[in-house]
């Protein structure tokens, strides 16, 4: 006899992933039957760590910090990412739709400011069901969608009405930069449109009470910028200001980090440094750009990679329905 998580993870079954065209690879895989494409994941939802998190921008984190959910697998997977132990699918644990709903909801009894999904394109079938349930349970938070912007618009469609900010990258304007470090020459063309459908569905930011307070609704485009590539960030900062102008907001970060997977990577082997990045933030300015975020300090020092221990993943006995 089968057991009853058995049985539950039988009756998930998404249409979406019997031949899955999620993300811009479209593997078209059939991930209901176990087979996994480029993210690495089949259609059993997974992930490593769902906690307060309180190293995003001031206006997601605020006091209490943002409600993350951090995902397993990655559809980009750039060589030097930040959180490769869980981008490559190896850390993680299996959760249904129904348990990621109540996840949802213990957050928001810890006071988190807003849901954070973070890296989940592979999942947006799952995510969606989860919401549904949460909301019909009381989910009040605004729900941030937080994404390498490797993304088609006819999936991010799927997610109209369900998504109140959107937090994609920006990482590169040169194709041979992306299909380097990320494997994907199209990055700029497919980011650009996925981008300009997030617009379209949230608009301009909306805050609680006034830009210092929290965002409600809006689009926060991130630009990390990498050692060597300040003509590369100053060409991507130019193509936001020009298309999107004050409708989105830009946040400019100088935390890279070379972790041990770019030592042999010259080019990647290294910080940022303070010159660079203040150059990019000059340019930013003198190109007219007034809505943005900037960090201070040598914030490459600090740790902005969370303990993937499942922390908030298992079942919470104590969780008040």
């Amino acid at each position: 006899m089968k057991d009853n998580a058995q049985n539950i993870y039988e009756k998930e079954v998404w249409q979406e992933l019997s031949d899955c065209t999620l993300c811009p690879r479209e593997c078209h895989v059939n991930r209901n039957a176990g087979e996994t494409g480029y993210c690495g994941q089949t259609a059993r939802l997974t992930a490593a760590r769902a906690a307060l998190h309180f190293w995003e921008e001031p206006c997601l984190s605020g006091t209490n910090g943002s409600g993350a959910v951090f995902f397993s697998g990655c559809n980009l997977r750039c060589v030097y990412c930040q959180n490769h132990e869980i981008a490559q699918g190896h850390t993680g644990r299996e959760i249904t739709a129904a348990r990621l709903s109540e996840i949802f909801l213990e957050l928001q009894e810890q006071g988190a400011h807003n849901i954070n999904l973070v890296t989940p394109t592979h999942f947006v079938p799952q995510i969606i069901t989860a919401l549904k349930a949460a909301k019909k349970q009381g989910l009040s938070l605004p729900v941030i969608y937080n994404t390498s912007a490797y993304e088609k618009p006819e999936t991010l469609r799927m997610l109209e009405g369900f998504i109140d900010i959107y937090l994609p990258d920006f990482k590169y304007r040169d194709a041979s930069l992306s299909e380097s470090y990320s494997h994907a020459a199209d990055y700029f063309e497919t980011a650009s449109a996925a981008i300009a459908e997030m617009v379209r569905q949230v608009g301009a930011p909306v805050f609680a009470d006034g830009e210092d307070s929290l965002m409600q609704k809006g689009v926060i485009v991130r630009h990390l910028l990498l050692p060597g590539c300040g003509k590369d960030s100053r060409q991507i900062l130019r193509y936001l200001h020009e298309t999107f102008g004050n409708d989105i907001y830009v946040s400019i970060m100088n935390q890279y980090t070379p972790l041990s997977q770019v030592a042999g990577i010259p080019t990647l082997n290294r910080q940022v440094s303070g010159k660079e990045y203040e150059k990019i933030v000059d340019f930013a300015i003198r190109i007219g750009m007034e809505n943005g975020f900037i960090q201070e300090g040598d914030t490459a020092s600090e740790s902005f990679i969370p303990a993937f221990d499942y922390e908030g993943i298992l079942y919470n006995s104590t969780f008040r329905r």
